[in-house]
């Protein structure tokens, strides 16, 4: 098979390739000695990268001086290694220019350059071989761009009969064209090389398939790059020596030879970035596995303060100011979280509206109420992003209009969560893509994995949101009407203490909501009781609701909340008791507060339903379908009221409809919801509820999560 064409129309065979490689591997005895070859690597980059057919003077930039002091550092560098190689450089130089002028073929050529380098390691074979090509093409270029103007360059030109070159640059920008292209290549590849030997020994080692894989190839990469090298050297030196005439236009040979090189080593650079970043991907997998680790047992010690476990999560040792003061909106320093209660607030890009309205007005209550305590706790917002996505400039847009938005403290950039911090959140405080919200002692402790939901119940009444305090909280707690409404509506709570009969109802079907209060306010008129009737929607189909909310307000059927953030509230609230309980492991099937708030959950999820309350005490929690009928059929049970009271007689009737209609229950968990018990009991009959996976899709636009609360 023909491999190689010599400069001058000779032609090496050789029947395999597995032949040349073998005389390849026979030059190759290193002796043990390590060269740091990336001084000189960016040394002949910088040569090769000015050395051009045309080139501007070098503009003063505003780097410069920082760049000339970049530069004086790489020169004790320069130093150390050309001292132990400028020799061997020169030499090979000298070969170069021999070989081509005796018309010897760039096989053999290479071989020798290889013979010469034998006790080198690779990197260092074609650094130094690409350095005496730089040495003898730099000199060339530079005389080029400075002969007009300096007489000692004019006449080193003159010698090389640059001025003749130059004035027939026409012609020749083919064949420089051609060189470039393969200069670019050449860099190309011998930056691979370099790369393969600076990876991390800690990290990845020959074992490893993908290193093992590259290594092998190296060889062959070596000796194309170093063959592409000499057909450029044999170019310059024979336009050099032969002038002008040589170079007007590329022999038929020349040019198989120039585009076949640089179509081999565009195919080698190809397949060594791929092996490259292969490698990258081994070696960030390890070092985010040895970090994460860390994380893990970061979290398990003892701390005087939080900042080593706040640096540990939002820290770059690049950026001295990870955080944006949400009042002030600029950069400050993480030391304005040192000794305070610290609740994490975690989310993706996806955080909704209502989310965050609600948390902003807790959070500014809880400021415009400040006491000693209050000032103790700071929110941070850590917007986590999945690593392996491309950043985009609309997720950067995205990111910009939630942080502007925000008055607590805020993660500078998504890029300061490193992947092991992701890992570590996703794994051992199960977020799911929902907001949670982590509690951090003033030592760095974890003292709740999630307060999100005590922040929904509660508000900052939880302070400081340990796990102890929600406890606590529920221990306080009873089975009323505050306990689903407390913070949203002032209008519920006077209701409540003017000893009101209340109906909280929901559902999205118009006509059971007809029906409905139409009825209510029959049996209310004819009992002579005072009802107020509050719609508070569903768990999600926005839309739906609001078609609801819309023949409300023209038929006047009750009163509801024109802000759909608290219908939204209202359910997540919901939602949050249950996971409340689950997070603190007390979800007792025998707890009847509990199987109550169960129950209005998954009615939620079969069409209609209400709440009829007492004031505040809660008289009976039921399905669209037994309510209404338990209304209609109010002449079947009205002779009870002047015996048993209103609120009694509506119960048992209730009842005895609901034991014979008995609805199905069912609880929808989203992979969202972190931590999701692997077993439930009906709260109806209680038997352990069937277990099924569901896709669902409730095509509610601007609200990421509202699909299903369950």
């Amino acid at each position: 098979m023909q491999l190689i064409k010599g400069d001058r129309g000779g032609m090496l065979s050789m029947s395999d390739d597995n032949v040349m490689m073998k005389q390849v591997q026979a030059t190759h005895a290193p002796d043990g000695r390590e060269v740091d070859v990336a001084p000189l690597l960016h040394l002949v980059e910088d040569i090769l990268n000015r050395a051009t057919l045309q080139v501007e003077p070098p503009l003063l930039k505003a780097g410069q001086a920082h760049a000339e002091m970049e530069e004086k550092n790489h020169q004790i560098s320069y130093s150390i290694v050309l001292d132990a190689l400028s020799y061997v450089i020169d030499r090979i130089s000298c070969e170069i220019a021999y070989k081509a002028l005796g018309g010897a073929d760039a096989h053999g050529t290479t071989m020798t350059i290889l013979e010469t380098l034998t006790s080198f390691q690779w990197d260092a074979k074609l650094v130094m071989t690409l350095a005496a090509f730089a040495l003898h093409y730099g000199e060339f270029w530079l005389l080029a761009q400075i002969y007009s103007s300096n007489q000692l360059a004019k006449s080193m030109a003159i010698l090389k009969q640059l001025p003749t070159i130059l004035e027939h640059s026409g012609p020749l920008k083919p064949r420089f064209d051609a060189l470039n292209k393969l200069i670019k290549n050449i860099l190309e590849v011998t930056r691979s090389v370099v790369k393969f030997k600076e990876l991390p020994p800690s990290y990845i080692s020959q074992d490893v398939p993908a290193l093992s894989a590259a290594m092998a190839h190296v060889p062959a990469a070596v000796y194309w790059t170093v063959r592409a090298i000499v057909a450029c050297a044999n170019q310059i030196t024979l336009l050099t020596t032969m002038g002008h005439e040589y170079g007007y236009a590329l022999t038929t040979t020349e040019s198989w030879e120039l585009s076949t090189l640089e179509h081999k080593l565009t195919n080698i650079h190809e397949h060594m970035r791929k092996e490259l970043a292969t490698c990258h991907q081994h070696i960030d997998e390890k070092r985010s596995l040895e970090e994460y680790k860390m994380l893990v047992d970061m979290f398990e010690m003892i701390h005087i303060d939080n900042m080593k476990v706040l640096k540990s999560l939002i820290y770059s040792k690049d950026d001295m100011q990870p955080l944006v003061d949400g009042s002030t909106k600029r950069r400050v320093s993480i030391e304005v979280l040192r000794r305070k209660n610290v609740l994490l607030l975690i989310s993706d890009l996806n955080i909704s509206n209502d989310e965050l309205a609600i948390l902003e007005q807790i959070y500014n209550e809880s400021r415009l109420h400040a006491t000693r305590l209050d000032s103790q706790y700071e929110v941070v917002w850590v917007p986590l992003v999945d690593p392996s996505i491309q950043w985009t400039d609309a997720m950067q847009t995205k990111f910009d209009s939630l942080q502007s938005t925000m008055p607590w403290y805020t993660v500078h950039h998504p890029s300061l969560i490193r992947k092991a911090v992701v890992k570590f959140v996703r794994e051992q405080w199960h977020f799911r893509n929902k907001p949670i919200l982590v509690v951090l002692d003033p030592q760095g402790k974890v003292v709740s994995p999630n307060a999100i939901h005590m922040m929904w119940i509660w508000g900052s009444n939880a302070f400081p949101f340990t796990s102890r305090r929600e406890e606590d909280l529920w221990n306080t707690e009873s089975w009323k009407l505050e306990l689903l409404v407390d913070g949203i509506d002032p209008m519920i709570l006077n209701w409540i203490k003017e000893g009101k009969y209340i109906f909280l109802y929901g559902g999205d079907d118009v006509e059971w909501v007809r029906k409905f209060t139409n009825s209510a306010r029959a049996v209310a008129s004819a009992a002579r009781i005072p009802l107020e009737m509050v719609y508070v929607g569903k768990s999600s189909k926005r839309e739906a609701i609001r078609r609801v909310l819309a023949t409300i307000t023209v038929e006047k059927l009750s009163y509801f909340w024109q802000d759909l953030t608290m219908i939204w509230f209202f359910w997540t609230r919901l939602e949050s008791m249950l996971f409340s309980k689950i997070q603190l492991g007390k979800i007792d099937d025998h707890d009847p507060m509990m199987q109550e708030i169960k129950k209005l959950l998954s009615y939620d999820k079969e069409g209609g339903w209400a709440v009829l309350s007492n004031g505040s005490n809660i008289i009976s929690n039921g399905h669209g379908n037994t309510v209404l009928t338990t209304l209609i059929e109010y002449d079947l049970w009205k002779e009870h009221i002047p015996v048993k009271g209103f609120d009694l007689s509506f119960d048992e009737h209730h009842k005895k409809i609901h034991g014979v209609t008995y609805p199905c229950c069912r609880f929808e968990f989203p992979n969202t919801a972190g931590r999701i018990p692997e077993s439930m009991r009906c709260p109806e009959c209680h038997r352990t509820m069937e277990k099924y996976t569901t896709f669902l899709c409730c095509h509610d636009v601007g609200n990421p999560h509202e699909s299903s609360l369950f």
